[in-house]
C-alpha cells in the first residue's frame, strides 16, 4: 500500500498526465487540419477543431466532391440532397452534390449530368470521374493542402484525361478560403465541346435561392429535360452579383472574374464567391449562375452563352495539360465589390 505523501505525489501526476493529453488533444485540433479515411472514402477538413468541409469520392456518385461547405460559424451552404437531404429542399439535378469540377460534353460524352438517376440504356454516353489515389495531405496552424490524383472515364470505359488536384485550405480575415488548382492531361486527343454544363459548380442550399426563382425545364447536354418547380423555397433570399455588375437572375449568362452569392437565414448573412484567373482558359469565365440553386463558372461554353460568338470547343492534344484555378471563399457576411476586386486582383498574384 502506497504511503499517503506518495499517494498524493501518484495522483498529481496522473492528473498532470490527464490535463497534459487534453491540452495536446485540443492542440492537435488548433489550425487547419486534413484528415483521410481512405476505408470511409473521405478526407475531412477541420478549422480550430470546427468542421469546414469534407472530400468525398462515395460510389453513388459519379465524381469526387467538396460536401458540405461550411461558413464561418458553422452555417451550411450547400444543399444536402443527394447525400444528406434535408426536408423541404429541392430534389431535382441528382448529379448536383456539393462542389465538384466537370463537364457536360469532352470528346460527346456528358460528365456533368451523370448519376444513378441514369436510365441504363444511356450510361454509354455519360462520363465519370474515379478517385485514384491521395498523394499528399497536410495540415497547418494556416494552411492545409490535399492533392490527388482521378481518371475521366468515357461511358465506353475509354480513360481520356488524367487529373491532378491540388486543394488548399486557408483563412483570410473571417472568411473561409478553398482555391481549387486542377490540371488535366489527355490522354487522347480531346475536345471539350461548346457546352452549358461545366465547370466548377456548387449546388447551394435551399436559403440561398433566388427569391424570384420561376422554375421551368432545363436540358441537358444529351436533350435530356429535368423540371424544376416553379415553387421558390421557404425563405429563398440569395442575391447573386458579377465583377460587372450583373444582378439576380441577370448574372447567368453573362462574364465576369468573380461572381458573390449572398443571402441571410437566421439573420446571419452568408456570401460565397468564387473568383477565376486570369491564366485559365477562356477567361474571364462565363457564369452559369441559376436562380433553384446551381452556381457555377463555365469558362468553356461561349456560343451556348452569347449566339453571337463562335463555338469555344476548347481542345487539349494528346500528351498536353491544361490548368484551371480557383478561389472559393465563405464570407460571414455581405461583401463589396471593392473588396472582391481587391481579392481578385490578390488570387491574380498568387498563382501564375
Amino acid at each position: 500500500m502506497l504511503a499517503k505523501g506518495s499517494w498524493l505525489v501518484l495522483c498529481s501526476l496522473l492528473a498532470f498526465l490527464k490535463l497534459g493529453g487534453n491540452v495536446l488533444a485540443k492542440q492537435s485540433e488548433k489550425g487547419i487540419q486534413v484528415t483521410p479515411d481512405e476505408a470511409q472514402r473521405r478526407v475531412d477538413i477541420t478549422i480550430n477543431g470546427q468542421p469546414f468541409t469534407s472530400y468525398l469520392w462515395p460510389t453513388s456518385l459519379k465524381k469526387p466532391v467538396l460536401f458540405p461547405l461550411i461558413a464561418p460559424g458553422g452555417t451550411v451552404v450547400t444543399r444536402g440532397y443527394p447525400l444528406t437531404p434535408n426536408a423541404g429542399e429541392r430534389v431535382d439535378h441528382p448529379h448536383h452534390a456539393g462542389m465538384w469540377f466537370n463537364y457536360g460534353n469532352v470528346n460527346g460524352f456528358d460528365f456533368w449530368n451523370n448519376s444513378d438517376a441514369i436510365k441504363p440504356e444511356s450510361r454509354s454516353k455519360m462520363g465519370s470521374i474515379y478517385q485514384e489515389k491521395i498523394l499528399s495531405a497536410k495540415s497547418g496552424r494556416d494552411r492545409g493542402e490535399l492533392v490527388v490524383e482521378s481518371v475521366w472515364t468515357t461511358g465506353t470505359g475509354e480513360n481520356i484525361l488524367d487529373e491532378t488536384t491540388q486543394y488548399v485550405f486557408t483563412t483570410k480575415g473571417d472568411a473561409r478560403v478553398i482555391d481549387q488548382v486542377t490540371t488535366l492531361k489527355a490522354l487522347d486527343h480531346v475536345v471539350f465541346n461548346d457546352d452549358k454544363e461545366g465547370l466548377l459548380g456548387i449546388r447551394v442550399a435551399s436559403w440561398l435561392e433566388s427569391p424570384t426563382e420561376k422554375g421551368g425545364v432545363f436540358t441537358d447536354a444529351n436533350g435530356v429535360a429535368t423540371k424544376v418547380d416553379n415553387a421558390g423555397s421557404a425563405g429563398a433570399s440569395g442575391i447573386y452579383l458579377t465583377s460587372e455588375g450583373k444582378r439576380g437572375d441577370q448574372a447567368w449568362g453573362t462574364r465576369g472574374r468573380w461572381c458573390t452569392l449572398t443571402g441571410s437565414k437566421d439573420n446571419k448573412t452568408v456570401a460565397i464567391a468564387i473568383v477565376d484567373h486570369p491564366a485559365n482558359p477562356g477567361y474571364p469565365t462565363y457564369w452559369h449562375a441559376r436562380g433553384y440553386g446551381l452556381f457555377a463558372a463555365n469558362p468553356l461554353g461561349r456560343k451556348i452563352f452569347d449566339s453571337s460568338q463562335t463555338a469555344f470547343n476548347y481542345t487539349i492534344e494528346k500528351g498536353q495539360s491544361a490548368t484551371f484555378r480557383y478561389r472559393v471563399l465563405l464570407y460571414p457576411h455581405a461583401v463589396t465589390q471593392e473588396e472582391m476586386n481587391h481579392e481578385a486582383d490578390a488570387f491574380a498574384a498568387d498563382y501564375h
